[in-house]
């Protein structure tokens, strides 16, 4: 403390003293600049992150917003990254979408979380599940199974008409089978129908938005069978309508689609 006195109380020492203070000064602000220039460079550094290009509502899973193109990858300065926010498509794979992402946000691991199994999950565009109950013989009760697929095929009883779609004079009905759909993926089978001591189970199909309208009304309007296709490799002959008169006296279908009042 003496010598510290001694000193400043000198013009020389003054001056030491002040020349040193100033290069602690500077080496105190060299060292700030450095500092802030290295989180400037660090903030400012290009990454890569997936931007939604579109609205993506809850519940929509990762892989359709993949297979969508539902995102765009964009550069952005470091610092704009938001915390979990996903660079690589692939981190999208098993999950789904747990709250709606705005168009132009950053796709994150806080709005994605881990898939659970969703059949609504799995369709897309016009894709839609139809559940038919059907009877242990129409439906292939204990034989078909998820993931099967089958043909479907919808009998009605039909009555004659005349071209302008009136009934004939006399018109019986008369029962007519066909093939409405082919090669139909089973997405569910075995749950029961509805009903006291009810012996039907439903069975899950997955179709297109204009088949489900086919197949709904098949099943309230007539009767619906399914056929189980072969694992692989299998083939299908030109589909045609089933009457008495085909099965048994071999009349071409044209002849009796005609005679129930039809063109072709």
């Amino acid at each position: 403390m003496e010598f510290a006195q001694k000193l400043i109380s000198t013009r020389k020492g003054s001056l030491y003293v002040a020349v040193v203070a100033a290069l602690l000064a500077g080496v105190a602000i060299l060292v700030y600049l450095n500092h802030y220039r290295d989180n400037l460079q660090a903030g400012s550094t290009p990454v890569t992150v997936l931007i939604a290009r579109q609205t993506i509502p809850k519940g929509t899973p990762g892989s359709v917003v993949a297979s969508k193109a539902m995102f765009t990858a964009t550069t952005i300065r470091e610092s704009q990254l938001r915390d979990g926010a996903f660079s690589d498509p692939a981190s999208l794979t098993g999950r789904v979408a747990t709250t709606q992402v705005y168009e132009g946000s950053q796709l994150t691991a806080g709005a994605f979380s881990a898939s659970t199994t969703s059949l609504a999950g799995t369709l897309t565009d016009r894709e839609r599940v139809v559940s038919v109950p059907l009877d242990s013989a129409h439906g292939l009760s204990g034989q078909v199974e998820v993931g099967n697929r089958v043909d479907v095929y919808a009998g009605f009883n039909v009555i004659p008409v005349r071209l302008d779609g009136t009934p004939t004079n006399g018109g019986q009905a008369r029962p007519v089978l066909r093939l409405i759909m082919s090669n139909v993926p089973v997405v569910a089978a075995g749950g029961g129908g509805s009903g006291l001591g009810s012996k039907t189970a439903n069975v899950s199909l997955q179709v297109t938005d204009a088949e489900a309208g086919k197949l709904a009304f098949a099943s309230d309007n007539g009767k619906v069978w399914l056929s189980l296709r072969p694992s692989a490799g299998a083939k299908s002959s030109k589909p045609a309508i089933v009457t008495a008169e085909t099965l048994l006296l071999g009349v071409r279908p044209l002849t009796v689609l005609r005679s129930l009042g039809g063109r072709r």
